[in-house]
């Protein structure tokens, strides 16, 4: 194949010699930058703690201090990552329950039962557990990430509340974090205790959500 117009054999071999090592270079580094990550789930995991040291989560790693400092400039970051990629796992996770969903009080009875599911598998609760159990202290060192992750997920909440009772919208958020805060409340407790959910502790705290929006007086 011909070089493009105006440029050299040689010219257009270089390129494409600088084009594959920077797409190799920009592949290492996001392998390294998910060990790191990964690595420091797994420490969380471990230890049970969302403040764990940068010698543990190097250790499990088996990366350098350069190489952390590569892509983070403090642990802080990484933990907000650690945040965001938690909460939008979680946001994925019930947004295709409730797409499976028939009408609005299914989409409502799917979220809350895919909140409480994260006490039910034991991947699962040894990677939330920690998140859970410290959202207070995580809320007051970031609060505005926390509440981010936090409207992301209630927003899942707000058109099937509003499908259901014909209510405004700033009056189904105020609904949705009022289910949000009775769910996450239930999970936190399992968590905390080791215990799991039963179908009819889901069925109840569902059933108290959907009278609580699907009646407003005057509405």
């Amino acid at each position: 194949m011909l070089p493009a117009s105006g440029g050299s054999i040689s010219e257009t071999l270089t390129r494409r010699a600088v084009e594959r090592a920077v797409a190799g270079r920009h592949a290492s580094y996001a392998d390294e930058l998910r060990r790191i990550v990964d690595a420091t789930y797994r420490v969380i995991e471990r230890t049970g703690t969302v403040d764990p040291t940068l010698r543990d989560i190097l250790r499990e790693s088996g990366l350098s201090t350069q190489a952390f400092y590569r892509y983070f400039t403090s642990k802080d970051e990484l933990l907000l990552v650690l945040l965001d990629d938690g909460g939008r796992l979680l946001l994925g996770y019930l947004t295709h329950r409730m797409e499976r969903a028939a009408d609005a009080e299914g989409r409502i009875r799917a979220w809350i039962a895919g909140v409480l599911a994260q006490a039910t598998d034991e991947g699962a609760a040894r990677r939330t557990r920690p998140f859970v159990a410290n959202e207070a202290r995580l809320a007051e060192r970031f609060p505005a990430e926390q509440q981010s992750s936090v409207d992301l997920i209630t927003g899942l909440l707000v058109t099937p509340i509003c499908d259901l009772n014909g209510g405004r919208r700033a009056d189904a958020r105020r609904d949705a974090d009022a289910i949000y805060h009775l769910a996450f409340g239930a999970l936190r407790r399992h968590l905390t205790r080791g215990t799991t959910p039963t179908r009819a502790e889901i069925e109840h705290l569902s059933r108290f959500a959907l009278r609580a929006v699907g009646s407003r007086p005057g509405a």
